[in-house]
Parts: structure tokens; C-alpha cells; sequence
């Protein structure tokens, strides 16, 4: 996979990309970051990449001249013209399991960070293929949501955490929050480590971590229970345990 990435400030990559698992995907060439400085496609001598808002009103907007540019440079390094261009902002869709899982698909895409005020419509409409957010929240520029969209996606691509099964059970990877997890020691502080998981049985471990898999979706985010696939059964099942741990 490759992934551009247009910033104005392309240095706050250097530091979560130079770490951990980003870090050994790109070093096995799973994946290559392009980090670009749009302030190379920048308007006269100095380099402007924004201006004044037409009709009036506080800050900046970026320029459509120096993003236009700096994509079809991108494009034609590449060779790849038909690109998905991916503008984060906080208008867009927001980023879930599944529009990861969608995205990890690709072998290339572009995404474009924005700042000031706003981006000039103009690429919204002509230039973007898909506006991304992750959260209703704004931030300062669309650097942080890059990191965050691209760490989500870069782990999901195979030989990346060196085991499927990882990405597979994930929260939000089948629409329920993940299972507790324990590790050594067994007894901490005199807090048990439940006796299904060191039983052995795999029939039962796996039971017993899909019915707290959705007890947890339930207690915690209802919202996300509501659309999950569960057989009827399996609903009453987990409202009853609910009840009577709330009691």
C-alpha cells in the first residue's frame, strides 16, 4: 500500500511514524508513507497556500492553486491518476471499524490536511473523492486525524501484527466491544483471574468470551448493541445477566 499525505506541517509525522508498528510495516515495505509539504506548490515567493475569505469573516481558508497542484504532482509520481483523494475534516463521515476495513482494501489513496478556516468548496467538489472525520470534534488541523485514520487502517493489512486473528477480534471488528482480557499473574491483590480461562476447555473460553464480548456492548455502548447481529436468544440471555449485575 501507499498513502500521500498532504500537510502544512509535515514534521508532526516524524515521531508517531518512527515508532512501533507503523515503523515495522514500513520497514518490511507493507506500506510506504509519503509525507508532502504543500507548501512546495505554494503561491509566489512566499509560498502562501491561503487567503482571505470571500464575503468576509475571521480567519484563513487554504487555496484550491497549491492542493490542485499538489495532487496531480502526486498522481503522476505515482502513475496513478484515478487515486481516492480523502480531505479530513470534521464534515466528513466518521471514521469506524468498517470505513478502515474499506480503506485497507486500497493500494494507494491521498489524504489531504486541512487547517485555518476551512478549504476552499472548490476542492471539496472538484478534487476530493471522500471527506473523513474522526469525531464530532475540531481539532487544529487534519494532522492528528491522519495519524489516527492511517494507524487504524496500517494494522489491519496483513503480515502487519503478524496475526490475523488479532485484527479479527478487535473492538468494533464484529460489531460488539472486545472481551476482557487477563494475564499473569493468577491471583493479584486476591482478584481471580476467571477460572473458564485457565480451564483449558476451548468450547468454553470461547462462549464465555462472546457472552462478555456483548455484555459489554450492552452495558457500554447500547447504541452499538442495538444494530448487532445477536440471535434473539442471545439478547434475552445477556438482558438477564445485565439485570442482575446491575442488582
Amino acid at each position: 500500500m501507499r498513502i500521500d499525505i498532504v500537510s502544512l506541517f509535515p514534521n508532526m509525522f516524524s515521531g508517531p511514524f518512527d515508532e512501533s508498528i507503523i515503523k515495522r510495516a514500513m520497514e518490511r515495505d507493507i506500506v510506504n508513507i509519503v509525507i508532502h509539504n504543500l507548501r512546495e506548490w505554494g503561491l509566489g515567493k512566499h509560498k502562501m497556500v491561503d487567503d482571505y475569505p470571500f464575503g468576509g469573516g475571521v480567519g484563513m481558508v487554504m487555496k484550491p492553486e497549491p492542493l490542485f497542484e499538489a495532487v496531480e504532482s502526486i498522481k503522476d509520481q505515482s502513475n496513478n491518476p484515478a487515486a481516492p483523494v480523502i480531505l479530513l475534516t470534521p464534515q466528513g463521515r466518521v471514521v469506524s471499524q468498517g470505513v478502515a476495513a474499506d480503506l485497507a482494501q486500497l493500494k494507494h489513496f491521498i489524504l489531504i490536511c486541512g487547517h485555518y478556516e476551512g478549504i476552499d468548496e472548490r476542492v471539496r467538489e472538484h478534487l476530493t473523492t471522500d471527506e473523513i472525520s474522526i469525531g464530532d470534534y475540531v481539532l487544529t488541523g487534519g494532522e492528528l486525524a491522519a495519524m489516527v485514520v492511517i494507524d487504524a487502517v496500517v494494522r489491519q493489512l496483513p503480515g502487519v501484527l503478524g496475526s490475523d486473528e488479532s485484527v479479527s477480534d478487535d473492538s468494533h471488528a464484529t460489531g460488539l466491544l472486545e472481551y476482557p482480557q487477563y494475564t499473569r499473574p493468577q491471583t493479584y491483590h486476591g482478584w481471580e483471574v476467571p477460572q473458564v480461562l485457565i480451564s483449558g476447555n476451548h468450547a468454553q473460553i470461547a462462549k464465555w468470551r462472546r457472552e462478555q464480548s456483548i455484555l459489554r456492548t450492552y452495558l457500554r455502548r447500547p447504541d452499538i448493541f442495538e444494530k448487532a447481529d445477536l440471535s434473539p436468544e442471545e439478547r434475552k440471555v445477556i438482558a438477564k445477566k445485565a439485570v442482575s449485575r446491575v442488582d
